[in-house]
């Protein structure tokens, strides 16, 4: 794995898309997500002509590194013995992106290059504890949120759109952290109305 200047970044790493709206953060801080990964592969192929070749070689990578994932996730193989397993992979997506940037098919030319851009965010799970491949956890979180929108229709003022977000965040956090909400927010009011240190979010202050 390339670790050149990682010590330089912090070890809280984070999964998503490839939304523009997170370019923001500096790609050793991200985990790019495989599952879309896997999509965009299968676009390549679907698209045909020379695309296609490229399409189906990264899918074979991708399952191969789904796989050793798994076998991470069950216990049946160290991080070192997967980071070791992956490096071959690693190299031969490389080649193939690499090779891809040159590609005649040019929707083919500009998404390799485009993933030879965020190349690090594509391996933060192979070094990290606690960050997956796949940003499953994080579309899982918004799932209620976005259920709530379509079913109420959203908000109608910056301060609703503030409360909303506030509330829903608090909510999906201490589902993650196995809080009871009921308390987190009875604590809280408690805590502003008697002028006192509100309850953390953060699971260190939990317990």
């Amino acid at each position: 794995m390339d670790r050149a200047g990682e010590a330089s970044f912090p070890t809280l790493r984070t999964g998503s898309d490839r939304f523009s709206g997170y370019a923001w953060l500096e790609v050793p801080w991200r985990q790019v997500c495989w599952a879309h990964l896997k999509r965009d592969f299968q676009q390549m192929v679907d698209w045909g002509g020379a695309a296609e070749p490229i399409g189906t070689a990264a899918l074979a990578v991708e399952r191969q590194v789904f796989e050793l994932w798994h076998r991470f996730r069950a216990g049946a193989i160290d991080r070192p013995t997967l980071q070791q397993a992956l490096d071959p992979l690693r190299l031969e997506l490389r080649d193939l992106l690499l090779g891809g940037t040159t590609s005649e098919h040019a929707k083919a030319a500009g998404r390799c290059t485009e993933l030879l851009r965020l190349w690090p965010a594509l391996w933060s799970f192979a070094r990290y504890e606690g960050v997956a491949p796949t940003n499953n956890a994080a579309e899982q979180a918004l799932r209620p949120a976005v259920l709530w929108r379509k079913g109420s229709f959203g908000t109608h003022s910056p301060a609703g759109s503030r409360f909303a977000e506030r509330l829903l965040t608090v909510s999906a956090t201490c589902r993650q952290q196995g809080r009871d909400l009921l308390g987190f927010l009875v604590a809280a009011n408690q805590a502003a109305r008697l002028g006192t240190l509100p309850p953390s979010l953060l699971p260190a202050s939990h317990g």
